[in-house]
């Protein structure tokens, strides 16, 4: 059953703007990977002063090349290289997989083939296309025993320092599927998570279900996100995870065409529908399904791991996944970002930039690199393990079973610094829609 997208926001601290020179600065990779002087918003733990909006000049240098955020992605005018592309991968839909139609917004009363041809995710949780679509099954678990793949959605968020800190401390990585238009909305966060040595894919420009789309639409959302994270943060990633899951053949065909590597989920938290509008999901019910993974950490998941969704879209979300991650990795043998997980040595098309694989991820190597190897370790879309989709139970974790006590004490100060109102931008929303006017403006 499809999900609303509407989600509640507040709109406190955007419309603060912060000159350049009373920022602080840190030293993010750049595009040519020399070192630049980026402005960081703050240090500080407080999501008030963390939210005050700024403006970062090559954001303003490249917007008009983009679309408009938190609307629908379609072409712009003057891109030939996109709209070459599109062509190409068009002529691919038309020939695989022609005849799967736009899917409505709920799938109440909807009158569909119920061996499910189009291997709707939403339908029914498949994740193994045909063999004639000529696209790998998408990844819901990771091959490792005993291990929890952490990903973490919807980011970057402009009050995420507190989470981040922690996973600095704790040597933790994760893999972060960002939204467009929030990177465009907090870019030197963006860049702080690429810093801190996480794994960046693509989380879609406007956040929308997927299949709803025209194939343009699609495959704007897909290639000006990707876009925006080369410009933005200095790679292009080569994963990433429909909104909601919501994904058919025909979304298939474009995220191949663009390299992108399907990536779904077996572990559901809900999270994010504790606070969303009209929804039946409790914060207890959050906490109950944390412990149900915690609980499949110490019993289940023998042969293969989990990959467990969590969110980073509100304070709430963030400083829940804050408050259980010592009890995650305290029952999983291992917690690890999925590039490691995969063994994606290069998870990004820039060949210079290189993961720790497994192994080495957890032999105490977190950190990304840059490199000169020519040779690339591409994605592999096979794992072992059992299939997910759309009833997937809520449970996962892993990581180092080592300092659990003192990461525990060190979570308290943190999510109580996140307990505040919140101010999500995951979603098309009043907050949302004002910022994208005074973006419009600038």
């Amino acid at each position: 059953m499809r999900l609303s997208l509407a989600a509640p926001v507040t709109a406190a601290g955007v419309l603060a703007l912060l000159p350049l020179d009373a920022l602080a600065h840190l030293r993010p990779r750049s595009c040519d990977g020399h070192e630049l002087l980026i402005p960081r918003q703050t240090d500080s733990l407080d999501p008030t002063a963390q939210c005050q909006y700024y403006n970062y000049q090559p954001v303003q240098d490249i917007k008009a090349k983009y679309p408009t955020i938190w609307t629908t992605a379609t072409i712009q005018g003057s891109d030939t290289e996109a709209q070459t592309l599109f062509s190409q991968i068009n002529a691919t839909i038309q020939q695989k997989a022609g005849s799967v139609v736009i899917k409505p917004a709920s799938t109440a009363g909807y009158s569909y083939d119920r061996s499910d041809p189009d291997c709707w995710w939403t339908w029914q949780g498949c994740t193994k296309p045909a063999d004639s679509i000529g696209v790998a099954a998408d990844l819901i678990d990771v091959p490792e025993p005993h291990t929890l793949g952490l990903t973490i959605d919807d980011g970057p968020n402009c009050s995420q320092n507190a989470l981040y800190e922690y996973l600095r401390e704790q040597k933790q990585r994760a893999t972060m599927f960002f939204i467009g238009s929030n990177i465009f909305g907090w870019p030197v966060q963006a860049i702080q998570a690429h810093k801190d040595g996480h794994e960046i894919c693509v989380h879609t420009w406007s956040h929308q279900p997927m299949t709803t789309l025209t194939n343009e639409q699609a495959f704007a959302e897909l290639y000006y996100t990707r876009k925006a994270i080369k410009d933005i943060i200095g790679v292009t990633p080569k994963c990433w995870r429909p909104p909601q899951g919501d994904v058919d053949n025909r979304i298939r065909l474009i995220a191949a065409g663009l390299n992108l590597t399907t990536i779904i989920w077996n572990l559901e938290t809900d999270d994010w529908r504790a606070q969303a509008v009209n929804s039946t999901v409790s914060e207890a019910d959050v906490d109950n399904n944390y412990q149900k993974i915690v609980d499949q950490g110490k019993n289940n998941f023998t042969t293969h791991g989990g990959v467990v969704l969590t969110h980073q879209s509100t304070n709430y979300t963030m400083s829940t996944l804050l408050k259980w991650l010592p009890q995650l990795k305290s029952a999983w043998t291992h917690v690890v970002p999925l590039a490691s997980a995969y063994n994606w040595t290069q998870p990004y098309v820039e060949t210079d930039v290189t993961y720790p694989d497994f192994n080495a991820y957890i032999s105490g190597s977190t950190s990304s690199s840059s490199s000169s190897s020519s040779s690339s370790t591409a994605p592999s879309s096979s794992t072992t393990g059992s299939g997910a989709g759309a009833n997937a139970v809520s449970a996962s974790g892993s990581g180092s079973a080592t300092g659990t006590a003192s990461a525990a004490a060190s979570t308290t100060s943190r999510s109580a610094a996140l307990r505040t109102p919140d101010l999500d931008l995951r979603h098309i929303a009043p907050a949302s829609l004002l910022l994208g006017i005074m973006y419009a403006l600038l």
